[in-house]
């Protein structure tokens, strides 16, 4: 069987058992075949009377059992016994050697007025070169943060001591000839979602503010292996959801009336503003791809199961994603060079597959699909999408008309993600802290665990059925298109929430700006074909290098 699914008990337990428990006064009292009227009736279906009480036995066992499941100590980092894959039936995993040649910055000359927003490229070999130091880049990033950081709210907590720390080994190791790379002595910043010992991890949630989580996230250890310097945890939605935090909320620098989105928020931020050179983020439905979009980033949200999870907040199991945010496809590509493959502390990683990545310098015959009804539909972005297909082309793309497959509607099982997530916060809800959120309102998080643990474990296990229907067609779509690389608007069509359900990945990056006063910016999606995600960071790249978007910078005061 391909895909397993996330049935966890504790959180799915259908309505028709859970609403029992919530609505007897007595929580001994015993389940009567009325409460089963209703709570059938709620769930679309109805039972006969006889049918009704031939079910009271059953369902009064089973929340003996809940109760009992309820007593085990089930923390967040504790997944579900099965786990998911986005493996399509019949698909064979890329095979062979990695192989990694970056662009290259050779020649560069330190320009210290440009230091806020050299790509981590080139900051990189300004480094190996030795025209600055590790320590210097990292006490410029460090005043940048504590000067800005305060009016953006992109920063939870600043990891001062070790960053200089990790900075002074740097210089000490480039000093010694013992060069790690082009990651080595480049300072960046983690979502509070990851954790880093001696340090909180708050997740950016009240009930949370004061954790500490007695572990160093994977992502965060291959970046220390790398010789990178950890300078902050940046703001994250609270648990994962928008922008506000209990700090406030996190800011666009381009506007910074306004949120920059979410839920990696700050991480989003404090790139666009030139606080940090790159920044990792994860994604569940969109937490990469739309702060990119709002604060003018380059962000890859890489196929699932490519980048380990361990030590991260777990939001949905079958979901979740970790990626970088920076200012460049190729910024995207180092990082996740450093970051990707598997990990025994995250079964989900255990699928290898080689990464492969080198820049284009044409895109003369590569076919490219595009989401031709999407396109041509009228959204407020359309002039600036446009215009996008006619670089494309002009770079020597063949651009493909494509769709998405519409068998099986996305946002009709996405619910799945609300299933997981109140699993994962189950203890939240049961001990009445989620009131002490930030956000209270109909959508937001504490109404959507409360409401999601009345979902029948019956229908999430069906929504991961169609969910593999889903997959093998949008596998089918992509083979019958022959295509490796699709571009897509990036709110159209239902792209973002099928892909991140199928788990294929995305680069995101700008394409223009919108009319608003002051403008912000707009973005465009890159998808590519599952642990292909060299390829796409390759044709993103070429667009990319044949605009200018990514070169405008926000202008801060302080």
């Amino acid at each position: 069987m391909k895909h397993a699914f996330l049935v966890l008990i504790a959180c799915a337990g259908s309505f028709l058992l859970g609403a029992f428990i919530n609505n007897a006064r007595d929580p001994q009292k015993p389940v009567t075949a009325d409460m089963a009227d209703v709570a059938a009736r709620l769930v679309g279906l109805d039972f006969t009377q006889a049918e009704r009480d031939s079910m009271l036995d059953n369902l009064n066992d089973a929340r003996t059992d809940f109760e009992a499941l309820r007593k085990i100590d089930l923390p967040n980092d504790v997944a579900p016994a099965l786990y998911f894959s986005p493996l399509p039936a019949g698909f064979r995993l890329p095979a062979g050697p990695s192989s990694f040649r970056a662009s290259g910055a050779t020649g560069l000359k330190l320009n210290r007025a440009d230091l806020p927003f050299y790509t981590v490229g080139q900051l990189g070999e300004l480094l190996r070169t030795r025209q600055i130091t590790s320590l210097e880049l990292t006490q410029f990033f460090l005043n940048r943060l504590r000067n800005y950081g305060p009016q953006l709210y992109c920063t939870i907590t600043l990891t001062e001591a070790l960053a200089l720390e990790q900075a002074r080994r740097a210089d000490a190791e480039i000093k010694q000839g013992r060069y790690r790379g082009p990651l080595h002595g480049i300072p960046y910043g983690a979502k509070d979602l990851l954790a880093k010992q001696g340090y909180k991890t708050t997740w950016g949630s009240v009930p949370y503010k004061d954790q500490v989580i007695d572990t160093d996230a994977t992502v965060i250890r291959k970046l220390e292996e790398a010789g990178a310097v950890l300078c902050a945890k940046m703001s994250v939605g609270e648990l994962a959801w928008g922008d506000v935090w209990f700090g406030g909320m996190s800011r666009n620098p381009w506007n910074p009336k306004t949120g920059s989105s979410g839920s990696s928020a700050g991480s989003a931020s404090s790139v666009s503003a030139g606080l940090l050179p790159f920044a990792i983020g994860t994604e569940t439905l969109g937490s990469i791809v739309s702060p990119s979009t709002v604060c003018g980033t380059t962000g890859l949200r890489p196929t699932f199961g490519r980048v380990s999870r361990h030590g991260a907040m777990a939001l949905s199991w079958s979901m979740d994603k970790i990626g970088p945010i920076a200012r460049s496809v190729e910024d995207c590509a180092l990082v996740f060079n450093a970051i990707y493959g598997p990990d025994a502390n995250d079964p989900t990683t255990a699928t290898a597959a080689p990464f492969r990545y080198a820049p284009l310098s044409s895109l003369k015959g590569v076919r490219i699909g595009y989401l031709k009804k999407a396109f041509e539909s009228n959204y407020p972005n359309r002039a600036n999408d446009s215009l996008t297909l006619r670089t494309l082309r002009q770079l020597g793309a063949e651009l493909v008309p494509f769709e998405l497959p519409t068998n099986v509607p996305p946002n009709r099982i996405s619910f799945v993600l609300g299933v997981e997530a109140a699993a994962s916060f189950d203890e939240l809800t049961r001990s009445g802290r989620d009131d002490q959120m930030v956000r209270q309102i109909k959508n937001a998080w504490p109404n959507e665990f409360r409401s999601s643990r009345l979902i029948p474990a019956v229908e999430y296990v069906q929504a991961n059925r169609a969910r593999t229907r889903l997959i093998n067609d949008m596998h089918t779509a992509l083979q019958t298109a022959k295509l490796d690389v699709y571009v897509s608007p990036t709110y159209a069509g239902g792209n973002l929430t099928l892909t991140n359900l199928t788990g294929h990945p995305c680069v995101v990056l700008s394409n223009g700006f919108n009319r608003q006063t002051p403008a912000t910016p707009t973005s465009i999606t890159f998808m590519g074909q599952l642990f292909d995600e060299g390829k796409v960071l390759a044709v993103a790249k070429a667009y990319q290098d044949a605009t200018q978007w990514h070169r405008q910078h926000p202008k801060l005061a302080l």
